[in-house]
């Protein structure tokens, strides 16, 4: 019997709302290299739906009932974004068409492969899907991939591959989309609270962590940075529910530093870093699997958050039949994915780095990678995501920015909420002022670059954090 995208009518005609979304525009290019006829639509024209609309897919710039009166699709899929009233949702409702959500659909694909590889995590997991794709191409695999960012090595979001053997996803826990996921090895590269809409408390977050190990075959393999207190919660949280069910619980595979005991095992790391220098900025270290040396990493990106990617990416490739020549080989060649401290380019003498840093752990990291980095000084430019985020986060805003030489904000941005203006990003950059900082906000963005105009020395790095809204700063900038 078919299962997953197999179970779905052979040359189906499926129809994509919001489109032009990074992983639905990547899930409609696994559609139409399966075999299906895909169109979709969205509002906001972008390269994205003009690349699709190149490969041959129709592309819709208006969500009315017309379109799908003309497409006639079998199946239709849609963003979270998308509410139920839109027309194109009510018109397929009306005509008895199935409408998968995008994690529903992302679903079926992961139910059709016999290998997948989920990388999951509150930060990281784009960087650790990329690595882990990187290696398995090294090593002669030919893997389906799909990515939450742009990734050059595979030419964008998503990777046909040959066959259903191999598939490495990133696995999202937004809205609890990666509980329609199956796995056989399953990655998490740490648990932060985020999400603050799905999930009110950091019990919330650790306990959906755990119902996604629930979707791991129990002859797979969990792969968790041993360092990390939650994912250890999440980790026996799931082995209890396994036990509970009379299943056997998957493989736990741990990774961290050389010498470091691990909550999920008592034992030392299985996957360890030894020996860790830096070299002009980025991180070279022994590579370890249980005491024994595979060989020697010197990464191409920085910071010590990358150390910890690169050993879980290891463990996933190494546990899924990479040799240890391919797993040094593919880390020393990853040079990151698309808007993971990307450096765009140099404006005014200084470097322009963009990152999607928007949660406070992950811009500390990115910060501290920065700073390994050659520089003068380093100006921060920083846009929360969400307001509920900023909310419910902002201590944690304010003492990892405190520290900055030099923060400017940018509003919030927010494309799934309503603004009640009962918070700002300005709150934030008066109470990193309040308590001795330096900060400044900026409502209109010609004024924040024309601030950035008047700071910036050659050498210095330009760091911008945040989502695509302000990441496009330094696009702007660059080309100038």
């Amino acid at each position: 019997m078919d299962r997953g995208i197999k179970s779905l009518k052979e040359g189906a005609r499926i129809y994509f709302i919001g489109i032009g979304g990074i992983s639905m525009c990547g899930l409609a290019r696994l559609a139409a290299g399966y075999g299906f006829d895909v169109a979709g639509s969205d509002m906001a024209p972008s390269e994205r739906t003009e690349d699709l609309a190149r490969s041959g897919i129709r592309i819709y710039n208006t969500q009315i009932a017309a379109n799908i009166d003309e497409f006639a699709p079998d199946y239709a899929v849609k963003t979270a974004a998308i509410l139920p009233h839109n027309p194109e949702v009510a018109e397929c409702n009306a005509r008895g068409i199935r409408v998968f959500d995008r994690a529903e659909f992302l679903g079926l694909i992961t139910d059709s492969y016999e290998r997948v590889i989920n990388i999951s995590g509150t930060h990281g997991k784009t960087t650790t899907t990329s690595m882990t794709t990187l290696i398995m191409m090294e090593d002669g695999a030919d893997p389906a991939v799909h990515i939450g960012a742009e990734f050059d090595e595979i030419g964008g979001t998503v990777r046909q591959g040959g066959g259903f053997n191999l598939l490495v996803s990133e696995a999202c826990e937004f809205n609890r989309s990666f509980l329609h996921f199956r796995s056989t090895t399953a990655v998490i590269t740490n648990i932060d609270h985020d999400h603050v809409d799905c999930y009110p408390t950091i019990e919330d977050v650790i306990d959906v962590f755990a119902k996604f190990l629930d979707k791991v075959d129990d002859n797979g393999f969990v792969v968790v940075s041993g360092g990390d207190a939650n994912s250890a919660r999440a980790v026996d949280l799931a082995r209890r529910n396994y036990e509970s069910s009379g299943r056997t619980f998957p493989t736990v595979v741990t990774c961290g530093l050389a010498g470091s005991i691990c909550p999920e095992t008592g034992k030392a790391p299985d996957f360890a870093a030894a020996n860790i220098s830096f070299e002009g900025g980025l991180p070279v270290f022994d590579l370890l699997y249980k005491g024994e040396t595979l060989g020697t990493v010197s990464l191409r990106v920085p910071g010590r958050h990358n150390i910890s990617n690169a050993l879980n990416a290891a463990a996933a490739a190494y546990l899924n039949g990479a040799s240890p020549e391919a797993i040094v080989a593919g880390l020393n060649r990853f040079s990151g994915a698309d808007g993971r401290y990307t450096v765009k380019g140099k404006y005014r003498g200084a470097t322009v780095v963009v990152d999607y840093a928007h949660h406070p752990a992950a811009a500390r990291a990115t910060m501290e990678a920065a700073s390994n980095m050659p520089h003068n000084n380093i100006l921060v430019v920083f846009q929360p995501l969400t307001f509920n985020r900023t909310k419910l986060l902002f201590e944690d805003y304010v003492t990892s920015l405190l520290p900055c030489r030099k923060v400017l904000f940018a509003e919030i941005f927010s494309d799934r909420e309503i603004n009640n203006h009962d918070i700002s990003s300005k709150d934030i950059s008066d109470e990193i002022n309040a308590r001795g900082g330096d900060a400044e906000f900026y409502e209109d963005r010609k004024d924040l670059i024309a601030r950035i105009d008047e700071l910036i020395e050659p050498d210095d790095i330009l760091l911008i954090l945040g989502p695509e809204d302000i990441r496009t700063l330094g696009d702007e900038l660059v080309r100038d």
